[in-house]
């Protein structure tokens, strides 16, 4: 089984499909191991949305949200790695075909279009893989 980050918040939003919970940066964050992956621990206030459909919480409620810690490393590499991946491929294509420095590097930018493309595309299917759970804090 994987650890999991836990946060604490508060339902703003109720809608049929997803509760937006609102959460805190706590100074807990700062001794994190995992807060270089956690984008909780740059804000000072996220919302965030998480399916639930059974109806059981009320706005104004405090509950408690987790994720898988493994979950953030996946998001990481998919919006910093690749994308560094595909800037420095572009550069050192874009010389190798005789490019100078300035249009290898419009042609490393370019790179990135259809790849943050792709990955509005596949939104949805990376909602369903990002998902974060909620649950009753015991009173």
């Amino acid at each position: 089984m994987s650890e999991t980050i836990h946060h604490t918040g508060i339902v703003t939003r109720i809608n049929e499909e997803a509760v937006f919970v609102r959460i805190k940066q706590r100074s807990a964050c700062s001794g994190c191991h995992a807060k270089s992956m956690c984008s909780a621990s740059e804000q000072k206030e996220q919302i965030i949305e998480i399916p639930d459909r059974t109806g059981h919480f009320s706005v104004g409620e405090e509950v408690d949200i987790c994720g898988r810690i493994n979950l953030g490393m996946e998001a990481v590499i998919l919006a910093f790695v690749f994308p560094l991946i595909l800037v420095v491929a572009g550069v050192v294509v874009g010389l190798s075909l005789g490019c100078d420095e300035s249009s290898s590097g419009l042609i490393s930018l370019l790179t990135l279009v259809p790849y943050y493309g792709a990955l509005y595309l596949f939104r949805d299917r990376l909602k369903k893989r990002f998902v974060f759970t909620v649950r009753k804090l015991n009173s």
